[in-house]
């Protein structure tokens, strides 16, 4: 998988609805992992100019790595 170069903007994603209601009741944002992993396993993501990468585990479980 090719890394993202963070220079760059990345391609954001629409806002859930029940992200939208928990920003504008001052809660922090419940996202599901398959909304972020969308049928992948890997996704990278962008943060403060750094490339940080989410994985799937065949147990289920989540790693975030930098």
């Amino acid at each position: 998988m090719s890394t993202l170069p963070c220079a760059t903007e990345p391609r954001t994603l629409p806002a859930a609805p029940r992200m939208q209601q928990a920003a504008d009741e001052g809660r922090p944002a419940l996202v599901s992992s398959k909304d972020l992993l969308r049928g992948r396993r890997i996704v990278e993501i962008c943060h403060n100019g750094e490339v940080y990468r989410l994985q799937a585990t065949r147990l289920g479980k989540l790693i975030l790595t930098k």
